[in-house]
């Protein structure tokens, strides 16, 4: 600490942050395959809407065009858009350090290992979240507690390794409730939960799934876990949960003060608030 003289004359203190290496992160994916990983994306709307939706021979004559090449392209299941969002992650962060590494698992009625031994090899990783395949049947049941057992054992492997532990759950069930038997109490491992749900009707209840996801994570994770779900079906707001998650758990700040991505809309609104108020362009940096 180095006092620094301010405009009273008087010191003030000055402190230094000293750098430190975050531990490296071993990273266990486990992903649904329950059939309702089969379910199709919605395509977002983009440029041909705008051209339909425009006045005019020439507006119709484009958008009839986009809708048809639109409608010609083969539609994007759930589990396409959950491997496309693992590729990316697993790239994007080995990209920020080499030295994290990857396991995978697939869940059904409970876990079953598809990757067991953690490794940096992104060639490895690739081939791992290829082999992964959305099942034909509906389970009756997710069982965590065994994906629960290896993170604790893993945990511990990872702790004397002077790594951290996460495990990345990606469920896509809108009724199952996932259920656990898990008493213990030591904490040892941060879990993070992406949900991707139908939205709410008469035949599903995807508040009550969400609710025990959420018990759950509370139950196990060591450090802030983030739960992440959407019911719209859009394959970018995956991709934008899994950006969100590539933080690494000991540089977070509690969900509930996350507030990225940034809504381009409102900033837009708070520019154009000011310079109406103004008369000229204010910043809003």
């Amino acid at each position: 600490m180095d006092p620094t003289p301010h405009r009273g004359g008087s010191p003030s203190p000055r402190f230094t942050l000293q750098p430190s290496r975050l531990p490296p992160e071993d990273i266990l994916f486990c992903v649904d395959v329950d059939l309702e990983t089969r379910s199709e994306m919605r395509i977002a709307p983009g440029p041909a809407a705008a051209a339909a939706a425009s006045p005019g021979a020439a507006g119709a004559s484009s958008g009839a065009a986009a809708a048809s090449r639109q409608a010609a392209r083969p539609p994007v299941k759930r589990m396409d858009a959950v491997k496309q969002a693992l590729l990316l992650f697993v790239h994007s962060k080995l990209t920020m350090c080499p030295d994290h590494r990857f396991a995978f698992a697939s869940l059904g009625d409970t876990v079953s290992l598809v990757k067991k031994d953690f490794s940096s090899d992104a060639g490895s990783a690739v081939e791992a979240i290829q082999s992964l395949d959305a099942s034909e049947t509906r389970y009756a049941m997710a069982d965590l507690t065994q994906l629960f057992k290896i993170a604790y054992q893993e945990g511990k492997r990872a702790e004397l390794q002077g790594r951290l532990l996460r495990v990345v759950l990606i469920y896509c069930r809108s009724s199952t409730k996932p259920q656990h038997q898990w008493p213990i109490k030591q904490k040892n491992f941060t879990l993070d939960i992406i949900y991707l749900h139908d939205k709410p009707t008469a035949d599903n209840c995807p508040q009550k799934v969400y609710d025990a996801l959420v018990d759950a994570l509370e139950h196990v994770s060591q450090y802030e876990g983030y739960i992440l779900e959407t019911g719209q079906g859009l394959a970018r707001i995956l991709f934008r949960q899994t950006c969100i998650l590539l933080s690494h758990p000991l540089q977070r700040c509690i969900q509930d003060d996350l507030d990225i991505p940034k809504q381009l809309a409102k900033k837009n609104m708070v520019t154009e608030a000011a310079q109406n108020e103004d008369g000229m362009p204010v910043s809003t940096q």
